[in-house]
């Protein structure tokens, strides 16, 4: 009959395990972000856009689902008008090729784009943030060796754009907090700038000359209390409109994109965090090389 010697049974023979689920392929996923069109899903064409969000789009498909007034999905329910999306300007990639569009491929591909100042290619495994004054695209690394105040000029094109106007392409969930945070600063301002022009053409309208009038009307008119013009009235609003967007130009997470920015002066930080860094205090009184590479200041 066989099995006179006995046999020992393993454990997953005795015990059945649950199998585990199934996980996504991180870089599959991150491949698909950054090379298909978030609403319809389909490879990305030129023109290439974006929404205040960060994600990208084919221009096309955006103008189409909004002339048929169909619903957008809850990734792009944000996106209403044609304001509402930018325009890219990417830089191509010249190592892309006809063979790296095969679907599936991820060994020894290249991204269609790239940082046009450092040259990394724009494929998800950098982070790349572009501009909503001009579109430009660059790498946010670039952006950040870039020196510069709160009101910079694009290092591509030279057009002037300042913090909230920075969007993060394809980000995670912390960045897409801080891009609606930027969406509704850019709104109030939008909104705000409007109204000073509408307050300054009615003001150069009343400004202008009037037939004269009979003194006995002029003295009523004169008797009788002011009301405020609507000029007045938007002037008086705008300052508030402006302090929602002065209150979130505070946010700690948008002054970690100025080039200044230091750990050192993190108040979220640990002490123990900070101390990592050559700009603590520990390290500035040091008397001896640093640990990590050559201290020409010691050797």
């Amino acid at each position: 009959m066989g099995c006179d010697g006995g046999t020992i049974p393993r454990r997953d023979e005795l015990v059945r395990v649950k199998q585990k689920p199934e996980q996504k392929d991180k870089d599959a996923e991150r491949e698909f972000r950054w090379r298909h069109c978030t609403l319809t899903q389909q490879r990305l064409q030129e023109p290439i856009a974006m929404c205040g969000m960060g994600r990208l789009y084919s221009k096309q498909s955006v103008i189409e689902r909004l002339l048929e007034k169909e619903p957008m999905p809850e990734t792009a329910s944000h996106v209403k008008t044609m304001k509402d999306i930018r325009q890219l300007h990417p830089t191509p990639n010249p190592a892309f090729t006809e063979e790296d569009k095969t679907e599936g491929l991820l060994d020894a591909r290249h991204a269609p784009y790239i940082c046009k100042l450092i040259g990394l290619e724009m494929s998800g495994k950098f982070r790349f943030v572009a501009l909503w004054s001009c579109g430009c695209v660059v790498s946010e690394r670039a952006l950040k060796q870039i020196k510069g105040s709160a009101a910079s000029t694009c290092p591509l094109c030279q057009a002037p754009y300042s913090v909230e106007d920075v969007v993060v392409l394809n980000g995670n969930d912390e960045d897409l907090e801080l891009m609606r945070v930027k969406m509704e600063m850019r709104a109030s301002k939008r909104k705000s700038s409007k109204k000073e022009k509408k307050g300054a053409k009615k003001v150069e309208v009343k400004a202008e000359p009037e037939e004269s009038q009979e003194p006995e009307a002029s003295t009523s008119k004169s008797a009788a209390p002011e009301k405020p013009t609507t000029s007045a009235k938007v002037k008086a609003v705008a300052p508030l409109k402006r302090l929602g967007a002065v209150n979130a130009m505070q946010d700690p997470e948008l002054k970690r994109l100025k080039s200044d920015f230091s750990v050192a002066k993190d108040p979220k930080a640990s002490d123990v965090y900070k101390s990592l860094f050559t700009s603590h205090k520990t390290e500035k009184d040091q008397e001896r090389a640093h640990w990590v590479t050559y201290n020409p200041f010691y050797n």
